[in-house]
């Protein structure tokens, strides 16, 4: 493998589907990148680099600890570089076929085939883009999985073995996305709501941004979200749910938290509630699209 340096810490983010924020915490933690200067000073990385933050991120997805994950991409011998284009954050251009891969996850979950769904989705790791697993597979996916579920194509073991194996995958990428130094956000679902796929895709696309999450997950007691909000103090405090009925119970706490958090509800609840809470802002786009929408909004304060 050639070791030129010729890769922007930009450039070598886009390519790895690694947040900047994320690549400078694993070099000045666990020293996995060797940059050199530009003669204006600036920091470039090589090949090389770039398929050791690879194989790092393979390992964590794989449910290795973050240091550990970085010694073996530290040792490893890598092969000749890969010619695969870099794919743009938010890019609908992906370096495969999204309805394939789509129809593969349907044919190995419903076949309650874990091993075989396991497969399609390491490949699909290695690949692609975060945004583009979450937004042209993941989420198109669940969608179609409830969808056909709620029409009596699927039984209820099957849609319970394709949600919980894809759950377990998403958590496994979730590993340590409340390390780092950007800000934080909360993320919990209602009283009520069991459904937390939707809200852990959203956290791991705002991980990729620089974002650190504090996530509760489902049915949670609004006195116990009031708690970790108080004691977080997080820069969003984001609430989900998939239907209007199970927030606007809610809705005078939700104008309460508002006054002194910066919140926002999401899923397809949100965009149900007549009116909306004041203050609130409200997510109703999937995941990705939101994700960038939010940090946007971060960043111009």
């Amino acid at each position: 493998m050639t070791n030129d340096a010729s890769l922007r810490i930009g450039e070598l983010s886009r390519r790895a589907g690694v947040s900047p924020e994320l690549l400078r915490a694993w070099e000045r933690r666990y020293d996995l990148l060797q940059p050199t200067r530009s003669p204006g000073g600036l920091r470039l990385y090589s090949l090389e680099d770039l398929e050791r933050v690879r194989l790092m991120s393979r390992h964590i997805s794989e449910g290795l600890a973050a240091r550990e994950a970085a010694a073996l991409a530290a040792r490893a011998k890598l092969p000749a570089a890969p010619t695969t284009p870099p794919v743009e954050r938010g890019s609908t251009t992906a370096p495969f076929d999204a309805e394939f891969a789509r129809g593969e996850l349907a044919r190995t979950t419903e076949a309650f085939d874990e091993p075989g769904a396991q497969t399609v989705f390491d490949e699909l790791l290695a690949v692609g883009t975060l945004d583009a697993l979450l937004s042209q597979v993941v989420v198109p996916y669940l969608h179609d999985l409830g969808e056909r579920w709620e029409r009596g194509e699927l039984s209820v073991a099957q849609e319970h073995f394709a949600s919980n194996l894809l759950r377990g995958r998403l958590l496994g990428l979730a590993r340590g996305w409340g390390r780092g130094e950007g800000p934080r956000a909360l993320l919990a679902c209602p009283p009520g709501e069991r459904h937390d796929l939707g809200l852990i895709a959203f956290g791991l696309a705002l991980r990729d941004r620089g974002w650190r999450i504090d996530f509760l997950g489902s049915d949670t007691p609004t006195a116990s979200l009031v708690e970790a909000s108080r004691a977080i103090q997080p820069a969003l405090l984001v609430i989900s749910a998939a239907a209007p009925e199970l927030l606007s119970p809610l809705q005078a706490q939700l104008e309460e938290l508002a006054r002194s958090h910066r919140l926002a509800i999401a899923g397809a609840g949100a965009s149900g509630l007549d009116p909306s809470p004041a203050g609130v802002l409200v997510l109703t786009g999937d995941p990705v699209t939101e994700a960038e929408r939010v940090s946007g909004l971060a960043r111009t304060g």
